[in-house]
């Protein structure tokens, strides 16, 4: 049999004649098939093959410096997007690694489907040779290469899913952030100026390309300096952060989170324009969103123009939920809005130029595709830490209402792998907190214990206390969660339980109150109803995205 004839088809080129045994790529096929990127053919023996020439070390073909080079990540460190010098690493073309092989593993997929990966570490390897395209390109196999590593990661005897960098997202709605916006338009909104960059490790194109890059190579873009939020500029911090210099640009990076947190006038010398992207999830007290306040402000007393790379709010911008902020802003009460306010940043930065009467020459670069409903993973959109206990959607998703409270005597699960999972404290009976917990929408609720990391909040000491298991997010009211928590704690430890604290960042007395008293969750949630509604009608005019 001929080669040609073991080659499978794979779709109709652009006179309607079935490639065989001809490179589809369409751009390798009018250079003849001559390219180092498309055009190779193989069996599965033969992949299998070298596939183990990898895990040998080389042997027969390579050097073992070869295979090193060509196994081990070679992208900066600041890159989200891991490569190594022959292989994908930890990517959102990381499909095959599936859930449970580790970081570590590497390989490739092909555009019509296929895959190689390999696991050093467990001495595996699998192949999958597939023809998505035929025979019309409109075949999907990205959700078959997740399942498909998952099944070769237990077979090897992984059973532990992996936490990654950047949680990829399959399908959605292809929706697109201000970054990626900024990229399709060919940064035509900040050619020709001198740029300040407000961000952080969350910061990143669809992608995972950090904005930080991005804008220091953009034609026509002149970037001076960096700012960076709470956690600084790589998002690892806990702690109050120094002014530093990136080491892979040169450039200073100013902390909006140690001795200042707004821009000097020193600092904002030579810009004309200061662009803020960082990933926010839509509550009250993240700091982030008073951290952008902050710049807006400065920039409005510097005459310095301000642009919003927007972002999808990854917990939906329809909700709002909570009390008003009663009393002072502060940094952590950082604007008269409820705790879950249902807005993006840029929407947002609109809100608060508008009602703070800022002179501010304000830009949002917008979102794509995205509508309000929906939440990050349904947006499509990769889920990557925005703060070091921020770990993922669900975390999130429980945020504005276990997050709430933790001023309060309670561990809400800093220093454990589930921060806002759970929450606990050495004085609680896990046991009665959840029977006498009421029903919730949206959640489940079972008792359980654990115990901190040093450093943490009751480090070191074992908790009691209750774990939340989401059952139906849309339903899910979580800052409920809160008032329900406080309201089950003071009845059943009056004495233990310190409430002023747990209102530093509620910040509202009548639901304090309210709790107490034992008022019914049902009354309790109708004390925010009326400041809700006001909110959602204030909020009504700076709204950008369709529901």
């Amino acid at each position: 049999m001929s080669s040609v004839a073991r080659t499978a088809p794979t779709e109709y080129d652009e006179h309607h004649d079935m490639l065989r045994g001809i490179v589809h790529d369409p751009t390798s096929r009018k250079m003849g098939g001559i390219a180092g990127h498309a055009g190779l053919f193989s069996t599965a023996h033969d992949m299998a093959l070298y596939a183990r020439m990898f895990l040998r070390g080389g042997s027969p073909i390579f050097k073992p410096k070869i295979v090193k080079m060509m196994t081990t990540v070679q992208s900066p460190p600041e890159v989200a997007v891991r490569r190594t010098g022959g292989f994908d690493y930890d990517s959102s073309f990381s499909r095959p690694r599936g859930d449970y092989f580790p970081i570590g593993s590497y390989g490739h997929t092909g555009f019509t489907g296929t895959i190689l990966w390999i696991d050093p570490a467990s001495h595996t390897f699998y192949v999958f040779l597939s023809n998505r395209v035929h025979p019309d390109g409109k075949g999907s196999v990205t959700a078959l290469q997740k399942a498909l590593g998952a099944l070769a990661a237990k077979a090897a005897g992984y059973t532990t899913p992996v936490p990654r960098r950047v949680d990829w997202i399959i399908g959605g709605a292809d929706a697109l952030n201000g970054i990626d916006t900024l990229v399709a338009h060919q940064y035509d909104v900040l050619k020709g100026h001198r740029i300040g960059l407000i961000t952080n490790h969350s910061g990143i194109d669809r992608s995972g390309n950090p904005t930080a890059d991005l804008l220091r190579g953009a034609p026509g873009v002149e970037l001076v300096a960096y700012f960076s939020p709470e956690h600084g500029f790589r998002g690892t911090a806990d702690a109050n952060v120094d002014d530093s210099v990136d080491k892979a640009s040169g450039l200073p990076v100013y902390s909006l989170y140690g001795k200042s947190r707004k821009p000097t006038a020193e600092q904002l010398k030579g810009i004309d324009t200061l662009v803020f992207d960082i990933q926010d999830v839509g509550v009250r007290f993240y700091t982030y969103g008073a951290t952008m306040i902050e710049a807006m402000e400065a920039a409005a007393e510097n005459h310095v123009r301000f642009v919003v790379l927007d972002r999808a709010n990854p917990v939906n911008g329809v909700s709002v939920e909570g009390p008003m902020l009663q009393g002072d802003t502060t940094f952590v009460a950082y604007y008269p809005m409820p705790s879950r306010h249902g807005m993006t940043v840029g929407e947002l930065a609109q809100m608060v130029k508008d009602e703070k009467h800022l002179d501010l020459d304000l830009e949002v670069v917008k979102l794509q595709h995205w509508t309000r409903g929906l939440w990050m993973d349904e947006a499509g959109l990769p889920w990557i830490n925005p703060s070091p206990n921020m770990r993922s959607l669900n975390q999130a998703a429980l945020y504005p209402g276990v997050g709430l409270i933790e001023t309060a005597n309670i561990s809400v699960g800093r220093g454990t792998p589930t921060p806002f999972e759970h929450l606990g404290a050495p004085w609680i009976n896990g046991e009665k907190l959840a029977a006498a917990m009421p029903p919730l929408p949206g959640v489940r609720v079972e008792p359980t214990r654990f115990t901190p990391d040093a450093g943490q909040k009751f480090g070191g000491t074992e908790c009691g206390g209750i774990r939340f298991i989401i059952t139906d997010r849309k339903a899910l009211k979580s800052t409920l969660i809160g008032a329900a928590v406080l309201r089950t704690l003071y009845q059943l430890w009056p004495d233990q339980l310190d409430m002023e604290g747990a209102n530093r960042l509620l910040r509202d007395s009548q639901t304090i109150e309210a709790v107490k008293a034992g008022k019914p969750l049902s009354e309790i949630e109708a004390m925010w109803t009326f400041d809700d509604d006001a909110f959602r009608a204030r909020r009504a005019r700076y709204l950008i995205y369709p529901e």
